[in-house]
């Protein structure tokens, strides 16, 4: 299931095809599920408590690509990006349409002379020879996705486009499938739009208005060369959320989860990222204000075609949601 929710086409604001995989996954799962008007896929898992409260758990379904902007007299397209790609990420990598038409990411410039957010200098060939050839496969406004088909690697790590965040859709499903009658009434949320503004966080989390907020997501996986400024690492079991550019994790929650993690001998580590950040920013600020925390997978190379994780560190973030 991993693997098909990596390889699913889905860049942010045209979930839909994931949205679909997820809805025959939890049909048998969830007491009552709804998507809204933006695409959110809410599943909730209904408790019985007496003084049950409302949890929201949240893993964003879209993904990072490329959105055509103008096609050329010659047949190439002119991209912006939608979500946070890197123009030295992007060039002469693949690219697939929704409609399945493929193309490689060229720029105007040598890589050595642009910037990594100079995304005007990138486009699209699909091997087009003019503007009317092109048309007949493309037209402005469609996205293109990252090619990054899954691969195992050494380790127990694997590779594969859009692990942001579809790992953590595949944490939240097995979550889900693994759940008893809960106490509290847990929403399970796959959300849209993260990428370009955690828009679909923003509008479940005022639908629900929860008392408690988890969002799933990647974080940065500081064991590569160059790149030491963070604590999470590959392997190292579930990273508990302490602060990200968007939020600041509910203190008690943070301390509350650890405690889980120890009495359960759930392998975890802790997780301060410098840049970025998650839906638990926008369940944070939701309503009159909601205490939030998040579990993060420790990721190499994210908003790229290869990024990596580890399986082991992947079952702990399952373990760590589940208790």
């Amino acid at each position: 299931m991993l693997k098909e929710l990596a390889e699913i086409w889905g860049v942010s604001g045209y979930e839909k095809t994931v949205s679909d995989y997820i809805l025959e996954q939890v049909k048998a799962h969830g007491d009552e599920i709804v998507r809204d008007a933006v695409g959110n896929l809410i599943v909730l898992k209904r408790g019985n408590g007496e003084n049950k409260k409302k949890i929201m758990v949240a893993a964003h379904m879209d993904e990072i690509g490329l959105c055509v902007v103008k096609i050329t007299d010659e047949g190439f397209l002119k991209v912006k990006k939608v979500g946070g790609v890197s123009a030295h990420c992007s060039f002469m990598n693949r690219v697939v349409f929704q409609n399945g038409t493929v193309g490689t990411v060229a720029a105007y410039e040598k890589p050595e002379d642009f910037k990594s957010g100079d995304i005007d200098k990138l486009y699209i060939d699909i091997g087009a020879g003019s503007k009317e050839e092109a048309e007949k496969y493309v037209k402005v406004g469609d996205c293109a996705m990252f090619e990054g088909n899954y691969q195992e690697l050494a380790g127990r790590n694997v590779m594969a486009k859009a692990f942001d965040d579809r790992s953590a859709c595949y944490v939240q499903l097995e979550t889900l499938k693994a759940m008893k009658t809960p106490y509290h009434d847990v929403y399970f949320v796959f959300t849209v739009q993260e990428e370009v503004g955690i828009f679909g966080a923003t509008t479940s989390a005022e639908r629900i208005k929860p008392d408690l907020g988890i969002a799933i997501d990647i974080t940065g996986s500081f064991d590569v060369p160059g790149d030491k400024h963070g604590n999470a690492v590959l392997g190292k079991g579930a990273a508990i959320c302490i602060s990200n550019a968007c939020v600041t994790c509910d203190e008690d929650m943070v301390g509350q989860m650890v405690e889980c993690a120890k009495e359960h001998q759930i392998p975890y580590q802790f997780d301060v990222l410098v840049n970025g950040g998650t839906d638990a920013g926008a369940i944070n600020k939701s309503y009159r204000g909601v205490k939030a925390v998040g579990i993060s997978i420790p990721t190499r190379y994210g908003h790229s075609p290869n990024s990596i994780i580890n399986l082991d560190d992947l079952q702990s973030c399952i373990e760590l949601l589940k208790v």
